[in-house]
């Protein structure tokens, strides 16, 4: 090696030089310090970190995960324990469900966070309230630890995750929840293997058309949520899947939504409707293939966008019901989780709460007017408080409405049944593939009488099957069975075409 000798100048130089860059950095902002950021726990905490500081809302995990932080801040988690305290009936046993503690995570230590050192750094429901204690990850971040669940209990218990708050009788979210279809909606993703008398049905693999909307990871890939969880990696066979759950539909961190909502439920179009983000499917007869009937077409059969229209149809005015119009601002939502307050008719008392996460528009309901496990019940038995609850019906009048739009469309579906299966449709009109009237009116028939298209569009339904009676009549000769009055508009625009 050799060296090179400097002149003295040069060394004053670089002196000077290393002089003027320390000055320069006396009043910066220090962006890194090798060193704790983080003020350490009680040991009683059980390694629970809560607040950096407490009067902004700065969680110790915001410190790096800034952008959760930020949407987190905006929720009612983060004003969870305030408004306990200011609600006027704060009580010692309800501060659990808002502070931070081993409830919503896979924390055991009932002495952990607020509930052994009750310091403020603990209140609201933090980041740490569903990933668990954080000491561990703040000392050695590792990618993949504490990853909280989607799920929204154990479907055995409720021990885990939001079921460890959001229940009981004032708010009970993951009860209601439980008994919906939503809960089990991943046994419809995968298809099932044949059973034997001996041995129950076995759950096969995965249906690549219907896992994007039962299967809870499937659903929050295609909506394009790349969070990571526990459960993400799973999802593959009826054991590991999980139905909607609350994350499903709520985002956890925060979102500009009501409700902490994923998307919203007052858009009026498919792509941006968190309800018809999955409730859109076949609405409209697909030729290609072979199914004459729909599956989920609430969405667009509210809209009035549903059904097949013979060639050159006129469609009235009529075809987008007050169910779908602004009328009705949160369309789904108005009816399908529809929130009120039981008590007992004899003393007055409270009973419980109702949260809608039934989904049942119309539930079936005891003395008290509080939903019963079984949901098999007439229509006298049900309860029409979400149609009152809107402003638009009393209970009776919405109850009368639909049976009115039951029977209207039972006799135009009974009509077109009968011209359906006459002689004269030529079998060639019933393949796989083909377009035709018979197939059209065929999907029409099963789409009006789909369970909610009474109430969805109940316009819609018999504009449809008025228009199929008469395209049958005109292509295959077949005389209605009803008069033809019954079928106007349509007597005119297409009988009179035949001509």
């Amino acid at each position: 090696m050799t060296w090179r000798r400097q002149s003295p100048k040069a060394f004053i130089g670089i002196a000077l030089a290393l002089l003027v860059s320390t000055a320069g950095c006396v009043d910066e902002k220090i962006v890194y310090r090798d060193g704790p950021n983080f003020a350490a726990p009680p040991a009683a905490a059980a390694s629970f970190l809560g607040y950096n500081d407490d009067v902004n809302k700065a969680t110790t995990c915001g410190s790096c995960h800034v952008g959760q932080q930020a949407k987190w801040k905006s929720t009612k988690h983060a004003d969870a324990f305030k408004t306990l305290e200011t609600s006027g009936q704060s009580q010692g046993f309800c501060q659990a469900c808002h502070t931070v503690n081993n409830l919503g995570n896979v924390a055991t230590d009932t002495t952990a966070g607020w509930r052994s050192t009750k310091d403020k750094r603990y209140h609201d429901v933090q980041c740490e309230s569903c990933h668990g204690a954080g000491l561990q990850h703040v000392q050695s971040p590792t990618r993949g630890q504490m990853l909280a669940s989607v799920k929204a209990d154990t479907g055995r218990a409720l021990t885990t995750g939001c079921s460890e708050c959001h229940t009981g009788t004032h708010h009970p979210f993951v009860e209601e929840w439980r008994s919906s279809r939503h809960a089990t909606s991943y046994t419809r993703g995968y298809n099932s293997l044949t059973s034997t008398p001996t041995a129950p049905e076995v759950p096969g693999g995965p249906r690549a058309a219907c896992v994007s909307c039962h299967v809870g990871q499937n659903v929050l890939a295609n909506w394009g949520v790349n969070t990571n969880y526990a459960e993400k990696s799973l999802g593959q066979t009826n054991a590991t899947a999980v139905g909607v759950t609350c994350a499903v539909c709520h985002d956890p961190h925060g979102s500009p939504n009501a409700g902490n909502l994923r998307f919203a439920t007052d858009a009026r179009d498919l792509d941006n409707n968190l309800c018809m983000k999955c409730h859109y499917r076949r609405s409209v007869p697909d030729f290609s293939g072979s199914q004459n009937s729909p599956h989920s077409p609430q969405g667009p059969m509210l809209l009035g966008q549903a059904g097949w229209w013979p060639p050159g149809i006129q469609i009235d005015g009529d075809i987008v019901a007050s169910h779908g119009s602004e009328r009705n601002p949160k369309l789904c939502a108005t009816c399908h989780v529809n929130k009120y307050e039981v008590t007992d008719k004899a003393t007055g008392k409270f009973v419980q709460n109702v949260t809608g996460h039934r989904f049942a528009a119309i539930p079936c309901v005891d003395a008290n007017g509080l939903p019963t496990t079984s949901q098999n019940c007439t229509i006298t038995a049900r309860s029409f408080k979400s149609c009152a609850g809107s402003g638009c019906h009393t209970e009776a009048t919405a109850r009368t409405i639909m049976l009115g739009a039951e029977a209207d469309i039972l006799l135009l579906a009974n009509a077109l049944q009968t011209m359906l299966i006459d002689s004269r449709v030529p079998a060639s009109a019933k393949l796989s593939g083909q377009v035709s009237t018979w197939r059209g009116a065929t999907f029409n028939r099963n789409l009006a009488l789909h369970p909610g298209s009474e109430v969805h569009n109940p316009f819609l339904a018999k504009a449809l099957l008025r228009a199929s009676i008469a395209q049958m009549a005109k292509d295959y000769g077949i005389t209605p069975p009803i008069a033809l009055s019954l079928l106007a508009p349509y007597d005119k625009q297409i009988l009179a075409r035949s001509n």
